[in-house]
């Protein structure tokens, strides 16, 4: 029942037009920042640390923006439980995606790396633009909450796109190369460990955070090719991605350096507009 209510409610707004949904988001931005002040001082500390630099002025300018995007992101990924495969593609444009295209077509499968920036839940419109029988799969990191965790994967798998469960991965992978099934495969790599878990710290952020290195370990043991999503928010509600090549052979790489031009690819794209990405997280709570 609480699951039927949920995505009948969610439904509601997503028919709603973009218009009112950020009507309705602007009001929900001065709800959280002003009233609720939901996690600024998480936040605020975040910014703070990774931006030493800047003045509390500055700061203060990025973290408005921040929770503006915020509360955008969480009305565009209603969004996704109605919109059309044409509507979602004109506001999400994959600029290059030829180039993966190209590798699909030569039977080598990729690790696609991703960070929490942007709208990445409209990423999973992908598989909308690439050349068909590749297999895309996204890895996840199941919710608490069983009703959200249902109505989330039956968004993101609106447009063809499957959802496996971190655990699984591994296992997954397996059985797809056992079938010699093309894929790619999108990793937000950029989660936060615990130290005990991680035996890589990476500079990120002026921080020295401990590090996942599974999409490197499995990246190179399968032999895949591995590229970066680079997100640009051209305007509100509008977004493009750049699929940018990370190396032209993974696996010749020593131990932990992918991960390394994964965390500098994000730093630098983050640095490009840092309000794109999600501070609310405690992400440097296992730092050193």
């Amino acid at each position: 029942m609480t699951y039927h209510l949920l995505s009948f409610f969610m439904k509601l707004l997503a028919v709603l037009p973009f218009s009112v949904l950020y009507f309705l988001s602007d009001c929900i931005f001065y709800l959280i920042y002003y009233l609720v002040r939901y996690r600024r001082a998480i936040v605020r500390k975040n910014l703070t640390e990774s931006f030493p630099e800047k003045s509390e002025q500055e700061i203060i300018y990025i973290e408005k923006k921040f929770y503006r995007f915020f509360t955008d992101n969480i009305f565009e990924s209603f969004k996704m439980a109605t919109i059309s495969p044409k509507g979602i593609s004109r506001r999400i444009k994959f600029t290059n995606v030829d180039v993966v295209n190209s590798i699909l077509s030569e039977g080598k499968s990729i690790s696609l790396y991703l960070g929490h920036y942007g709208n990445w839940e409209w990423v999973s419109s992908m598989p909308l633009h690439l050349k068909e029988g590749v297999v895309a799969a996204q890895i996840y990191h199941k919710l608490h909450n069983d009703d959200m965790n249902r109505l989330i994967l039956n968004n993101r798998g609106r447009m063809g796109a499957v959802s496996i469960e971190m655990y699984k991965t591994a296992r997954y992978i397996n059985e797809l190369a056992s079938q010699n099934k093309v894929s790619i495969i999108g990793f937000i790599a950029d989660q936060s460990p615990r130290k005990k878990d991680s035996r890589y710290f990476i500079p990120f952020l002026n921080h020295n955070v401990p590090v996942l290195t599974g999409t490197e370990k499995i990246t190179k043991h399968y032999g895949f090719e591995a590229f970066f999503i680079r997100m640009k928010r051209v305007k509100r509600g509008f977004y493009e991605v750049e699929f940018v090549k990370m190396h032209d052979n993974p696996k010749s790489l020593p131990d932990f350096e992918l991960t390394s031009i994964y965390f500098s690819l994000l730093e630098n794209m983050i640095k490009t507009a840092p309000e794109l990405y999600l501070w609310t997280h405690n992400r440097f709570k296992h730092a050193i």
